[in-house]
């Protein structure tokens, strides 16, 4: 049974209006009665959401934290956040998964985009160790479940004949692969981050006070990272017996348009910042047609929807794009912190499009 402050739930809702965040909100889970020993593999551990994982899990009674590194400069961080080990893994390496995996009973899964088949054949090699491994919680996107029968072409495309994105596809593929490897596997599907929001325009921000994308006036419920990583704490806390088999959709408080994220961000650097449209031919220019293609998606009210799943599994609301960037997550970094870390997504680049070409339906 849960806990009294999480036994209410919530069916529908367009905003979340729940106490305020603090930085209270940030204390790790704790139980009244120490189960045994639960050791969990956490893949890309230093990732936005990864460190969230390492450094709640390390606080939590009962758990081992084998945080998975392939650079080894990146152990230390690691070790200052609480995990008890440090292995090295390198998914486009198998001969590194079985040491990796050694006295494993659950795995946090995430990986880049680019490294998609990769993560399909480490789903297989989990699913030759089903005695071992008891859950899986694996990262997705909201919408994955477009690709199977709930997916309507007339409400779910922002024009006739739009495609659905292949970054849904790619995370849909991601989803099957551990069902089809018959693992027990929890998925988060997340809106769209608040942190990949604006850092690749942080340098015009600094420089001119302005950014630009083609979201215009739409609207989105963003997700922070840090709540996408205190749902799958809670998740591999409670294990498969709660959670096996789940599907949460996570997304922010209430939904938000450029022009008003462009205010919560002037405010948080004590600057003006001003939205600037732009057109999608322009941006796909910019960024390429895959990420084009999901920004389309974005425009079309599909993640304007503010889910109650995290209220629901965490007993709070979701913090607002406003908190994310000015209170620290539990592996200690702001908003205002990570817009100017590393950022998969370049001009000039198709992050996704390469990996579509090694993967196949």
């Amino acid at each position: 049974m849960l806990p009294a402050c999480r036994a209410l739930r919530l069916t529908s809702t367009s905003i979340i209006h729940p106490a305020p965040l603090s930085l209270q909100s940030f204390s790790t889970f704790s139980t009244t009665s120490v189960k045994p020993t639960k050791t969990v593999l956490v893949t890309s551990a230093t990732g936005r959401i990864g460190k969230e994982v390492v450094a709640r899990l390390a606080k939590t009674p009962g758990f081992r934290v084998k945080a998975a590194v392939f650079t080894p400069s990146k152990a230390e961080y690691l070790t200052n956040l609480g995990a008890d080990e440090v292995v090295h893994f390198d998914l486009q390496n198998a001969e590194t998964w079985g040491e990796a995996l050694k006295e494993v009973d659950c795995v946090y899964s995430a990986s880049l985009d680019p490294l998609l088949a990769d993560h399909l054949k480490f789903s297989a090699y989990l699913g030759t160790l089903k005695d071992q491994i008891k859950h899986v919680v694996r990262i997705s996107c909201m919408g994955a479940d477009t690709n199977t029968a709930s997916y309507d072409p007339e409400t779910h495309v922002s024009r006739p004949g739009a495609a659905i994105p292949l970054m849904l596809q790619h995370y849909w593929w991601g989803e099957k692969s551990l069902i089809d490897a018959g693992v027990p596997v929890t998925v988060l599907r997340n809106n769209f981050f608040m942190n990949h929001l604006l850092k690749t325009d942080i340098d015009q921000i600094d420089n001119s006070g302005w950014f630009s994308n083609p979201l215009g006036d739409a609207r989105n419920s963003f997700v922070c990272t840090n709540d996408i990583g205190e749902a799958a704490a809670l998740c591999l806390q409670e294990g498969p017996e709660s959670h096996a088999d789940k599907f949460y959709d996570l997304t922010g408080p209430t939904p938000q348009s450029m022009h008003e994220v462009a205010g919560d961000l002037g405010e948080a650097l004590g600057k003006t910042v001003s939205y600037r449209p732009q057109s999608f031919s322009d941006f796909e220019a910019d960024f390429g047609p895959t990420r084009a293609e999901f920004f389309e998606y974005l425009t079309n009210g599909f993640y304007t929807r503010c889910s109650p799943d995290f209220y629901n599994l965490t007993g709070r609301r979701p913090t607002s794009y406003k908190e994310y960037l000015t209170i620290p997550g539990a592996a200690g970094e702001t908003g205002l912190d990570e817009l100017r870390q590393d950022n998969l997504w370049k001009k000039g680049e198709d992050a996704m499009k390469e990996a579509a070409s090694t993967v196949s339906q």
